[in-house]
């Protein structure tokens, strides 16, 4: 493995196993290390008089520990990568302990497991099945009407007066899409909750959005004159669910991902984490996503922000392909070079070509070459060789090490967003890519 302390802190599920973590990455807190081709280990001395059993399947990042936290990983996993990150020397190569054995020989015996189980097609009720589907539409159709009633007369009435009941309004229609089972557009309206009413520059926000649920809300009633790979946008976009097993049965597109960051949010214990990967051949993008609940075993965990897979990438359908699954991966210790646009008008060449493709696209990824961050008027921008500039977004927190790194230089940098703001990511620093 090839960890720096920052992928390794990434992986942590909060901030207190980050803190707890830190702690007990030191030699005096290990009674015993060690690793193997296959997976890394130690004895951490805690509280009683047996010292916790921690490991690390290296090959897909999975944690267990003897330990009784729910946590994955828990603190002594952090801790215990945070150590090797640090001192790589002080780990010795060999033959792994029983303890360890075993639980390899579990995981490696249920993926053979799953892997060779027959796939049997179960007899499928196509009238139940059409009958579901009749349903559900109608519902959601019904849903999709009351939101178009509601935009309309929300643009009718005016919008001066969302400040003191913009929230709780969305609120409310977000409960009855989630009715109407269109959990996709709850979402959007939730977001719209929470906009800051009564800062500078909300309304065009809330416009966007409210735009946004508007054209969705519309194109679900022609979906039958809609390209397939559109019809699929809106579906998605609407909060119908792709299977995955079906997409894995497709030839995917093989190379060698680098992981450009990680985004995470959480609502009501689901933890939704966005990995941002870039091909270093195909220079194609990828949005991949992991769904874990709060305190639940996590089976498998992405690789760490900044680091690289040699991976088989299933793109979902999509009139501009974004969103992708892995079918296979493993590591790799590929050079993570810097390819990507020369500057925004490359940047903008692009997202031009999406949208015209697929109108209501999501934030996009982009590797630029020679990013500056410069101030103007109390506010952060990022400037191009060509002296073109776009906002960085006001909530970004890692300004303070983006500044320290590129000491007001450029850098070749990645970011996420689109139209007028970005979100750093990483930069190229010295030739080694480096998570924000």
């Amino acid at each position: 493995m090839d960890l720096t302390e920052e992928q390794v802190l990434a992986m942590a599920p909060d901030e207190s196993s980050r803190k707890a973590g830190k702690e007990l990455a030191r030699p005096a807190k290990w009674v015993s290390t060690g690793y193997s081709g296959a997976a890394l280990w130690g004895e951490c001395q805690g509280s009683g008089s047996k010292p916790y059993q921690t490991q690390v399947d290296t090959g897909a990042m999975a944690f267990r520990c003897s330990c009784p936290s729910r946590k994955f990983p828990c603190k002594h996993g952090v801790g215990l990568l945070l150590y090797y990150a640090r001192e790589k020397a002080s780990f010795v190569q060999q033959e792994q302990p029983a303890w360890v054995t075993e639980w390899i020989s579990k995981r490696t015996e249920k993926a053979e497991k799953k892997a060779q189980q027959p796939t049997e097609a179960k007899p499928v009720d196509e009238a139940a099945q059409n009958k579901r589907t009749e349903a559900r539409h109608r519902k959601v159709s019904d849903g999709l009407e009351e939101l178009v009633r509601w935009s309309k007369d929300l643009v009718r009435n005016g919008i001066i007066g969302l400040p003191d009941k913009g929230a709780d309004m969305c609120e409310n229609m977000a409960r009855r899409m989630v009715d109407a089972q269109a959990s996709g557009l709850a979402a959007i309206l939730r977001e719209m909750a929470e906009i800051s009413y009564y800062s500078d520059g909300w309304q065009h926000t809330f416009m966007e959005q409210l735009l946004r649920l508007y054209l969705a809300a519309q194109a679900y009633g022609h979906l039958d004159e809609l390209p397939p790979a559109l019809r699929q946008d809106i579906r998605t976009l609407v909060g119908y669910a792709q299977s995955q097993e079906e997409l894995k049965a497709q030839t995917g597109i093989t190379d060698t991902w680098l992981v450009l960051g990680k985004q995470s949010t959480e609502d009501d214990r689901l933890i939704t984490e966005r990995y941002w990967l870039y091909g270093l051949t195909t220079r194609r993008a990828a949005l991949v996503l992991q769904f874990t609940i709060r305190h639940q075993p996590q089976v498998q965990l992405m690789p760490a922000p900044g680091s690289c897979i040699k991976a088989e990438l299933v793109y979902y359908p999509s009139a501009a392909p974004m969103r992708a699954l892995i079918k296979t991966q493993q590591a790799t210790t590929a050079a993570r070079h810097f390819s990507g646009h020369t500057g925004w008008a490359d940047v903008m060449t692009a997202q031009t070509q999406v949208s015209s493709q697929w109108p209501l696209y999501n934030d996009q990824v982009y590797t630029i070459a020679a990013l500056t961050p410069v101030q103007r008027n109390g506010q952060w921008w990022l400037r191009d060789d060509q002296g073109q500039e776009m906002q960085v977004r006001p909530d970004f927190r890692s300004l303070w090490k983006l500044l320290a790194l590129s000491g007001g230089q450029p850098l070749p940098m990645a970011v996420i967003g689109r139209e007028t703001q970005y979100e750093p990511i990483g930069v190229w620093h010295q030739q080694e890519y480096k998570v924000l």
